[in-house]
């Protein structure tokens, strides 16, 4: 694959010693991702919240099933928040469905793997446009995709947002009518989501702000008194990882 771009400096984090291990559960609060026992593992995590998204990622593919979801979520991550080129960031999204669909095939009750075909899927849809997506079919892969994850793991709060996303974004590219009717997207399901995983992590900086502008999309103005609060909430947080800092800088940048 091409090099990687590197994850601008203002992004990069420091997890030495046992602070990976200390902050384990506020970052993997998305994820449910248990604490590696694998030495090997916990190096490719640690790469992967400072920002060095491409050797996380080749370090989690080198290490088989344990790895996969490292070398997923590095992937994903760089191709949705560092890499610019589209001829770069479509090539490796597609290449994480591939990964994910050789894992389901043998383990077609893996959330994780489910989860990950869905994100993947669904970064790319928006890449080309969410309209196009959907009318080559894309979008009930991605909502297959997700909802195989919900079932599988529902306290999967990522599963949650990502299936949450499809729901609103849908419905404001195609509206509610047509939505539904061709896509199976749904302005109640959607909310419902959006609640749980604001139940299931309510301190997170990354739920508060997707179910801010979730809840936007499916609700209009009418829904912005509580979305003024959850982005009040969100900014009251301080962003611990690469990925987090990034985030902020594309919401910032939008």
């Amino acid at each position: 694959m091409s090099a990687w771009t590197p994850c601008p400096e203002s992004c990069l984090s420091l997890f030495a010693g046992d602070s990976l291990r200390t902050h384990w559960q506020r970052l993997h609060l998305g994820d449910s991702e248990p604490w590696p026992t694998n030495s090997a593992l916990q190096d490719g995590w640690r790469l992967y919240h400072e920002g060095d998204f491409g050797t996380a990622a080749d370090l989690g593919l080198s290490l088989g099933v344990d790895g996969l979801a490292l070398a997923c979520k590095a992937t994903c991550m760089h191709a949705t928040y560092v890499e610019p080129r589209d001829s770069v960031r479509f090539p490796r999204l597609q290449t994480v469905t591939q990964w994910t669909g050789r894992r389901l095939e043998a383990a077609p009750d893996d959330p994780t793997a489910w989860y990950w075909q869905g994100y993947a899927l669904g970064r790319y849809s928006q890449g080309i446009s969410v309209s196009r997506a959907l009318a080559m079919g894309l979008g009930r892969r991605v909502r297959e995709a997700l909802e195989n994850a919900h079932r599988i793991a529902p306290t999967h709060v990522d599963a949650h947002l990502a299936l949450a996303r499809f729901h609103a974004e849908t419905i404001d590219q195609v509206g509610e009518l047509i939505g539904g009717m061709l896509h199976g997207a749904r302005r109640d399901q959607g909310e419902a989501l959006y609640d749980a995983a604001l139940a299931l992590a309510p301190q997170s900086l990354i739920v508060l702000s997707e179910a801010a502008e979730g809840l936007l999309m499916l609700g209009g103005d009418a829904a912005q008194p509580r979305v003024a609060a959850l982005q009040s909430q969100a900014r009251a947080l301080e962003p611990l990882d690469a990925m987090e800092k990034l985030y902020l800088q594309a919401a910032a940048a939008s």
